[in-house]
């Protein structure tokens, strides 16, 4: 069963031309709403629910449907999880062909790209960063000549909990001091940026 979904951005605009077009591909039962596609799509899941197997989304163009390639990729799982298919009807998107199955792996491949090139730049830009000398995390709590004082502090037999309270700080900063100082020093680099730098 062919079963098409029909959306509008807002509610001064109709859904005539996309009915028109789902109604000429044969298909009858319609799920139409006007609302934007960031909110919420209350007959969209309807339609995606109502799917059974060898059934066929319908819809007339692919921005109707899915807000971003990745959200249309959500709702392709969607519809193969019910074992069902998709066709646009303006575009060549069409998972009963062996065709529409290709471009589906062409699209599958291209987010795949899209997150990888987003992932790279990412990285640069941190890498950029740390090359200018920015610092990444929380500002120090403590400085130089505080920590130092902190070391004494412990070194002559203050305890921990005494130092946090006198420096008025969190206690995994002087835990922190307290595990240099014992020869138990983590390194603070970006593991992340470490193969860059």
């Amino acid at each position: 069963m062919q079963i098409g979904y029909a959306r509008v951005s807002t509610r001064l605009q109709e859904t005539t031309l996309q009915l028109d077009a789902l109604q000429a591909a044969g298909v009858t039962l319609i799920y139409q709403e006007k609302a934007s596609s960031v909110g919420r799509r209350p007959q969209l899941q309807k339609c995606l629910e109502t799917l059974q197997p060898g059934d066929v989304l319908v819809f007339y163009k692919l921005d109707r449907v899915a807000r971003s390639l990745k959200d249309l990729l959500g709702i392709i799982e969607q519809v193969e999880q019910k074992g069902a298919c998709i066709r646009s009807l303006t575009e060549p998107l069409d998972t009963t062909t062996p065709m529409g199955s290709f471009v589906l792996q062409i699209l599958g491949a291209v987010a795949q790209l899209e997150r990888s090139i987003t992932r790279q730049r990412s990285i640069a830009g941190q890498v950029a960063a740390v090359k200018r000398g920015v610092q990444f995390g929380r500002p120090r709590a403590l400085t130089d000549e505080q920590e130092s004082q902190a070391r004494a502090m412990l070194a002559a037999g203050q305890t921990r909990a005494d130092v946090c309270r006198y420096f008025q700080c969190n206690r995994i900063v002087v835990e922190r001091i307290w595990a240099e100082m014992h020869g138990r020093k983590k390194t603070g680099s970006l593991p992340v940026l470490g193969q860059y730098l």
